[in-house]
């Protein structure tokens, strides 16, 4: 059984999926297999996918018989793997020699641990370190933007994975959604940064017609994990990260309305509005 799985979902990516199918093939780390689900292209990718396979025995390529859509395809690629761990790695993007290697050990260190988030520097440990359900909560919501991260940045534990029932496939933002979800439940392991290249390009998907669109979205989740039964942070917390967020999008009302950006400002206002379940949760 291979100790990781890496997992590449594809859509119309011909320009870019060799580069990164080559990237992980290249990886000093050998104990993976390589899946990827291809969700019916209309170009070449798939076709220049599934010849990897016949050169490489760890590569495997599957296509759907429908499209699926971005996060529902991630489960599908999850539902083919048989390794501990799994490592998204995006199909235009590219994985560095060492990824895989780095993010293995920093888990290995951390048996407990659910998932690996590639973190900001924290100038009282070197990675790695560890966060426990409470303290990477905290961290997140108090301190540093934690669990912000894209799919490339993280290594999961499959069975941490399966625990809490993959993406939800509900929102674009999905996986800032299951990152919340399983450090309610098990140990992060902040890892270095940049050990994949994030390629910026013209056909880079744009989920999000604006920021507040982006901001709100990321609202409901940060709400719905807060408010959730296992949250780890007490009463008193959850006040504490309610009433900052209240704050923030206060003032933010208050600067679109100056700046004359009406639409805006009503945004910001429902923002604020949805911050109240959180201190009638603390009450």
């Amino acid at each position: 059984m291979p100790l990781v799985s890496v997992l590449t979902t594809s859509y119309n990516r011909a320009d870019f999926i060799s580069e990164a199918i080559e990237s992980v093939l290249a990886s000093t780390f050998e104990d993976f297999e390589y899946i990827i689900v291809d969700d019916r292209s209309t170009d070449d990718t798939y076709e220049i996918a599934k010849a990897y396979q016949t050169r490489d025995q760890r590569v495997r390529v599957y296509q759907n018989e429908k499209n699926l859509g971005d996060y529902p395809n991630r489960n599908q690629a999850a539902s083919y793997a048989a390794g501990t761990y799994l490592k998204y790695l995006d199909s235009d993007d590219i994985m560095y020699p060492h990824c895989l290697d780095v993010m293995v050990r920093c888990m290995q260190k951390y048996p407990n641990a659910g998932l690996g988030l590639c973190a900001f520097s924290d100038v009282n440990a070197p990675f790695p370190s560890v966060e426990t359900p409470r303290s990477g909560y905290l961290k997140n919501f108090m301190e540093i933007d934690l669990f912000g991260r894209a799919p490339g940045s993280a290594i999961i534990r499959r069975d941490a994975f399966d625990a809490v029932g993959g993406f939800t496939g509900k929102r674009q933002i999905g996986d800032h959604e299951l990152w919340l979800m399983i450090a309610r439940q098990y140990d992060v392991v902040r890892m270095p940064r940049d050990l994949v290249w994030d390629r910026q390009h013209e056909q880079k998907e744009s989920l999000y017609d604006d920021a507040f669109k982006k901001a709100a979205m990321h609202l409901e989740i940060v709400v719905n994990a807060i408010m959730a039964n296992d949250c780890p942070l007490t009463t008193s917390e959850k006040r504490a990260v309610g009433d900052q967020l209240r704050s923030s999008y206060n003032k933010q009302f208050i600067r679109e309305l100056i700046r004359g950006r009406i639409k805006n400002a009503m945004l910001a206002r429902k923002m604020v509005k949805m911050t109240r379940p959180l201190t009638r949760n603390a009450e």
